[in-house]
């Protein structure tokens, strides 16, 4: 007789092969993804999972089901979703977070990557995870109370001070992140956000802080919701008219540290997006 796998069994492959699509050569990244269970983050199941824009509900509440490359719904009404895995790890894997950093997380839901997170910062590191939606952020503070080093604050990031940061972890659709946002990076800290300015594009943007100001590096397409505050409430001077404009972004400026120029690609009143090197030629 065939035996089944045990769920954690069954959750050490799923780590195994969402890393492994991650290209990172962390081993911390698999093991945290295989120490948080999924289910402990959702609602009781059975679930509904989104597939291809559409909803399927698991057969029953058996977790084995969440441990796939796939959204589950947290309010469908909304579009609110328990992310994709693959993608998630290929952001991590992107920004590195390591031991003793500060992570500022946007978009928290009911924290499961937040407690990933967590894990890659540990012994010393800190989370700090903004959700907006108080149903949201109240299941997050309950989910995450086992997890070391994490806050939730109930409120909306794109108007409220966030707290120096070496990684800040967007997970709502950016038009334009707000100058603050940028102000908190430390030197050397990593931004990573899905970039929103208009409903035909959907790309993952990295940025990170150096001396001579923000570079950017354009990686994976990404669709998430809107950012409240951060996405159509901006209204853009600039928008890039080619796909080869949005893959042409090198930096990142805030208006009152440098006035576009004739590299700008995307403009919004307090940022805009060049095709030049930070350190390119003024």
């Amino acid at each position: 007789m065939t035996r089944r796998a045990g769920i954690e069994e069954i959750r050490g492959f799923y780590a195994r092969l969402i890393t492994a699509a991650s290209k990172s050569s962390d081993p911390r990244l698999e093991r945290a993804f295989e120490a948080v269970p999924r289910e402990a983050f959702l609602p009781p199941g059975p679930w509904r999972i989104v597939v291809g824009g559409r909803h399927v509900d698991t057969p029953s509440a058996d977790p084995a089901y969440l441990y796939q490359d796939v959204l589950v719904a947290l309010d469908a009404a909304k579009g609110i979703n328990n992310g994709e895995p693959s993608l998630h790890a290929r952001w991590m894997a992107a920004i590195a977070p390591a031991s003793g950093e500060a992570v500022t997380q946007i978009g928290a839901g009911t924290g499961y990557y937040t407690a990933i997170l967590s894990l890659l910062v540990l012994p010393t590191g800190t989370v700090t995870a903004f959700e907006i939606d108080e149903r949201l952020a109240d299941a997050a503070r309950r989910n995450l109370a086992p997890f070391e080093g994490v806050a939730v604050v109930h409120a909306d990031a794109t108007g409220t001070p966030l707290p120096a940061s070496d990684a800040i972890y967007v997970n709502a659709g950016v038009a334009a992140p707000p100058a603050g946002w940028l102000s908190a990076l430390k030197p050397g800290g990593r931004m990573i956000f899905p970039w929103r300015p208009s409903d035909k594009i959907a790309l993952t943007l990295l940025v990170t802080a150096g001396d001579g100001g923000f570079s950017v590096k354009p990686l994976m397409p990404s669709w998430f919701i809107p950012c409240v505050g951060a996405s159509e409430e901006l209204k853009p001077l600039r928008l890039p008219e080619t796909a080869a404009e949005v893959r042409s972004i090198r930096s990142v400026w805030r208006t009152a540290d440098r006035a576009p120029d004739e590299s700008a690609v995307a403009v919004y009143p307090d940022v805009w997006f060049s095709s030049k090197e930070p350190g390119g030629d003024r």
